[in-house]
């Protein structure tokens, strides 16, 4: 579905990644794992068109996007979840989800978006409860379900989703993986960037481990589970 070809890239005259490639195929999660500043959220803003390659091709559904605009990307389905949630403070839940669904306003029309909403509320009971509610009010928590759902109004193909249990708690954490693993057992396809790797390769199939901008790794989450040096580096084993 997702391929990155020999992609490098930077926010300067330095590249930040290099050389990378990389796969994400229909119906997977797969992780990229790594310390801070190995290239993870870089590779995302790449995948979404807000950063530029400087080499290589990014192909979606066998469509070379690489020179695409952000909002064509999110036309053709590539949603991302940024980090740190990213909510519209003033306006209220509702109206947060009923923003996330602006590139299908036509499409879905009134009766289609409220059918979107439902069924993010359904995922999460709480907005619901909190619908009125201004979004910079919101726990935490509250928020990442919030940029979650507001990303599901968009109908993702491929969801993009940079540290989501980031500054979390353990329960609501819980809360959020469940969610994740629910969205991938209905067919929406993930690339997960988080820093608690324990979590990234309990919730993916295949991941990646970058080193300064560099793919050192890659398999199975069970055989990077048993490689020695992701054990000591990343799982603290």
């Amino acid at each position: 579905m997702l391929r990155l070809e020999h992609v490098s890239l930077g926010y300067t005259q330095v590249d930040v990644v290099h050389d990378i490639s990389l796969a994400v195929d229909h119906g997977e999660i797969v992780s990229m794992i790594g310390a801070n500043g190995a290239g993870k959220s870089a590779i995302l803003r790449a995948v979404s068109g807000l950063l530029p390659c400087k080499k290589g091709r990014i192909i979606f559904e066998e469509m070379d996007v690489t020179s695409v605009s952000p909002h064509r990307r999110v036309q053709l389905g590539i949603i991302q979840i940024p980090e740190g949630r990213q909510v519209f403070a003033p306006l209220t839940v509702y109206e947060n989800l009923l923003l996330g669904a602006y590139s299908k306003l036509k499409v879905l029309g009134k009766k289609g978006r409220e059918q979107s909403i439902k069924l993010v509320f359904d995922l999460f009971p709480k907005l619901h409860e909190r619908k009125a509610q201004t979004a910079g009010t919101l726990s935490g928590g509250e928020q990442q379900m919030l940029a979650i759902g507001r990303a599901l109004m968009a109908q993702p193909k491929i969801l993009l989703m940079d540290e989501p249990s980031l500054g979390l708690a353990p329960l609501i954490v819980e809360l959020i993986s469940e969610a994740i693993t629910g969205l991938n057992r209905e067919g929406l396809t993930i690339l997960l960037v988080e820093q608690n790797a324990y979590l990234a390769l309990e919730l993916a199939s295949r991941a990646y481990v970058l080193e300064v901008g560099m793919v050192t790794m890659e398999g199975s989450t069970n055989q990077l589970k048993e490689s020695d040096a992701v054990a000591k580096t990343y799982l603290g084993i």
